[in-house]
């Protein structure tokens, strides 16, 4: 009797002590599968999130989001909960080193998500019974990779990539956030024409597949968005990737260390990407120090790297193109010019309306005459005037008046200085540096005159968009 008892105490015990840490259930089921396993023979494969090349492998992108979408998640003994894109949403992912268990035509397929502890690599771990091999392989991957496309498709979530400096051996250079910006193509302000040209265009490319091939073209085409800056342009990358439903890579050259750097990124962005290089005229021009070369920038644009994938579209963005050399943009390398520039007063109206609710008032007519004299403002600067006084819509137009004057008053200032300094010049600038039929400065004049024709030469093989009268452009903040 003694000895019942105490086996009866020793045995609650350990039920106690098991269930400390976990279910008693949970670690009989463990066992159970464990020596359920002893019995048979299994099959391994891995899928690596990076290849040789530390390109991200797509498939791991695919299995990881399937599986995280299982119930069987939530029974692993480790999971990571992280906020949605909704308020009230709540994702339950995977961690390092956990496992978790599928089920397909009656076959159990285990999934480990390993990381190592020396390179930080990560790789899925699919085991599988051999006798099921054979059986459920082929039809088990075709519906993962289903499955991914629905769950794809429900969640629509554009992404933005940067690239970061650290640790790039083990994680790649990439890192990326939800891009949440609420531009479209439809809420940007823009001439309505010129609007429909970039969608139209947006739209071809989308279904030129076949048609690029036939012509032995890689499937990709390229922009220039120039324009001074807060005139709307990196709005309207945002508002090409919600109409593509491309995720964006924005290259940040500053931390690009050379050529082969460069050429790294390209090789790990993905197919229906957006790739944005800002401000491209500050390297052009040389105004930037370090970083990858012109010839390396060149070769990214048009070269055999940037040939490394399909189905992507560049964006380029200057404040001018003036300075740049037309064989840079030349066609090919950039496919698309479209100007975005100041403030003029459609735009003026468009940005009334749209943050004001005004179609018309009674002092917009004081606003269309201050435009004349030559007045202008970048949209962002008009927008924020408004948005800071958009409880009184008179004020802000009142305040946009005002500081319109400010800016014609300094416009004519400037002029005065500069007709001034001109003057002071004149008789220096009417004697001959050097003797000739031109002279050394007419010389270099000529030379002006030549470069300048030649770039009006080349520019007319570009494919620029831009409004049937540039007055009427708009553009948003």
């Amino acid at each position: 009797m003694f000895l019942v008892i105490s086996l009866v105490i020793i045995v609650a015990f350990c039920v106690l002590r098991f269930a400390s840490k976990s279910s008693l259930l949970f670690v009989v089921k463990k066992w159970v599968r464990v020596l359920g396993d002893k019995c048979y023979e299994f099959q391994f494969y891995r899928v690596p999130q990076f290849n040789q090349n530390m390109q991200e492998n797509q498939l791991y992108r695919k299995v990881f989001t399937y599986l995280n979408s299982l119930p069987g998640v939530e029974d692993s003994e480790f999971t990571n909960l992280f906020a949605g894109n909704k308020s009230n949403e709540i994702n339950i992912v995977l961690d390092s080193r956990q496992v978790v268990a599928d089920n397909f035509l009656g076959a159990r397929v285990n999934w480990t998500n390993e990381e190592n502890e020396k390179t930080g690599l990560k790789c899925l771990v699919m085991k599988v019974r051999k006798n099921d091999k054979r059986r459920i392989l082929r039809s088990y991957l075709q519906h993962i990779l289903s499955t991914f496309d629905e769950i794809e498709q429900r969640r629509k979530e554009v992404r933005l990539y940067v690239n970061v400096e650290k640790n790039p051996e083990s994680s790649g250079r990439w890192r990326s956030v939800p891009l949440t910006h609420p531009a479209t193509i439809d809420t940007v302000v823009m001439d309505s024409d010129l609007k429909n040209k970039v969608k139209s265009d947006l739209e071809s490319f989308l279904k030129s597949k076949q048609y690029y091939h036939r012509l032995g073209r890689l499937w990709k085409r390229s922009y220039l968005l120039y324009g001074p800056s807060g005139t709307g342009k990196s709005t309207f990358i945002a508002a090409m990737a919600k109409f593509l439903s491309y995720d964006v890579y924005d290259i940040d050259l500053s931390r690009v260390s050379d050529d082969s750097d460069l050429k790294l990124l390209l090789l790990q962005t993905t197919s229906k990407s957006l790739i944005v290089i800002e401000d491209l005229d500050r390297y052009l021009t040389g105004n930037s120090t370090g970083g990858p070369t012109l010839p390396g920038i060149l070769n990214f644009m048009d070269g055999i790297f940037s040939c490394c994938g399909e189905e992507r579209v560049m964006v380029f963005t200057m404040n001018s193109k003036d300075q740049i050399d037309p064989t840079v943009l030349r066609p090919g390398r950039v496919d698309v010019h479209i100007h975005f520039p100041l403030c003029d007063f459609n735009a003026f109206k468009s940005l009334a309306n749209s943050h004001l609710g005004l179609k018309d008032h009674k002092l917009f007519p004081q606003v269309e005459e201050i435009f004349q004299t030559g007045a202008s403002l970048s949209p962002a600067e008009i927008g924020e005037i408004m948005i800071s006084n958009r409880s009184s819509p008179s004020r802000a137009l009142k305040s946009v008046i005002s500081a319109l004057q400010t800016n014609s008053e300094d416009r004519a200032a400037t002029r005065h200085a500069r007709r001034l300094s001109h003057s002071g010049s004149a008789r220096t600038a009417e004697e001959p540096s050097e003797p000739g039929i031109f002279g050394k400065d007419g010389v270099k004049e000529i030379r002006k005159l030549y470069g300048l024709l030649r770039i009006r030469s080349t520019r007319k093989e570009s494919f620029e968009f831009d409004a049937p009268d540039k007055e009427n452009c708009k553009h948003e903040t």
